[in-house]
């Protein structure tokens, strides 16, 4: 028995929705947006400017869904509009996507905002059944997945989902956010209202890049460690080795993304030499690279993939036109 996540796929969408809509304290939030939330979850699958995540605990050949989370990077002026009068954002994000004037970033504008002023985060839904509330493997894999999944991108600001215990505030406050006070307009650290009044009505709780700056280092602060990459590597190049960093080998790859096997290796000459005129310090020697075939491509394959676990970054979307 394991829990593990994985990427939301179309069949999970109506019972992550159903876990919102069952929730005692989030599902009322939404009233009539419930509705709407299939629908929009929906029509973020595979876009670049939303995480969507399951976790499910697996016993054997059966799983059971306990739990989801899902995160959108949004526009400038969506995240002024939350700040200056909260409002509870799942319903809202809902029925403004269904409704067409989703403040989400298409593909090309995320690209662009990873590559150049950054990325505003906003925490749609993370949220679990109530039967796994108390289940520690699960609390444990919750921030594991929440840093794993942000790692390599250019975060300006992030909103953290709006609270639905007092519990699950303080936890959040002590892990480093903070919560936003709109009337002086600025994060703090220190707040005199009632916790359980501030869960009752609409808030933002969260931290941003200057924000975190100015202050010792935190769990929560680690969402801002960035890197610019350094490869460039185009779309395709990028499918190649995120199947190879999960163990795939040329043979699966090209099944995997409809591909020949001679594009595959084409495509790993195009890499290693890509990585050799931007970090030829990661191999040993700048030989001809011969798609992995030999003893010496295999090692620059270990070398280079070794490299891009440390550096996830390089796998991010990203601008081509517009370097860092």
């Amino acid at each position: 028995m394991a829990i593990r996540w994985r990427p939301m796929q179309p069949n999970d969408v109506r019972e992550c929705s159903e876990i919102v809509a069952a929730h005692p304290v989030i599902g009322p939030r939404y009233g009539s947006a419930l509705s709407k939330l299939r629908p929009a979850w929906s029509s973020l699958l595979g876009s670049d400017a939303a995480i969507m995540v399951v976790f499910e605990e697996v016993k054997g050949s059966r799983r059971v869904l306990c739990g989801t989370g899902v995160a959108v990077f949004v526009h400038d002026e969506f995240l002024q509009e939350l700040k200056k009068r909260p409002f509870w954002i799942g319903p809202e994000l809902a029925r403004r996507i269904v409704s067409g004037k989703s403040p989400i970033l298409s593909d090309k504008q995320f690209r662009q905002a990873n590559s150049s002023c950054g990325l505003n985060h906003v925490t749609w839904e993370g949220i679990v059944r109530p039967d796994f509330e108390e289940n520690s493997e699960l609390r444990r894999k919750l921030p594991n997945a929440l840093i794993a999944e942000h790692r390599g991108l250019f975060l300006n600001e992030a909103i953290a989902n709006q609270m639905d215990s007092v519990e699950r505030l303080r936890w959040t406050l002590e892990v480093g956010a903070l919560l936003w006070d709109p009337v002086a307009g600025r994060y703090d650290h220190r707040t005199a209202k009632d916790p359980r009044e501030i869960i009752k009505n609409p808030h933002v709780v969260g931290i941003s890049r200057e924000a975190e700056t100015r202050r010792p280092g935190t769990w929560v602060g680690a969402l801002f460690e960035y890197t610019p990459p350094h490869c460039g590597f185009s779309v395709a190049e990028q499918q190649v080795l995120n199947a190879a960093l999960a163990g795939a080998t040329d043979q699966e790859l090209s099944s995997k993304l409809g591909i020949s096997v001679s594009a595959v290796k084409k495509n790993w000459i195009s890499i290693y030499k890509r990585a050799s005129a931007s970090l030829p310090d990661i191999f040993r020697e700048n030989s001809q690279a011969d798609g992995g075939t030999t003893e010496r491509g295999k090692e620059k394959r270990r070398y280079l993939l070794a490299y891009l676990r440390e550096h996830p970054e390089e796998l991010r979307p990203h601008s081509r036109k517009r370097p860092h």
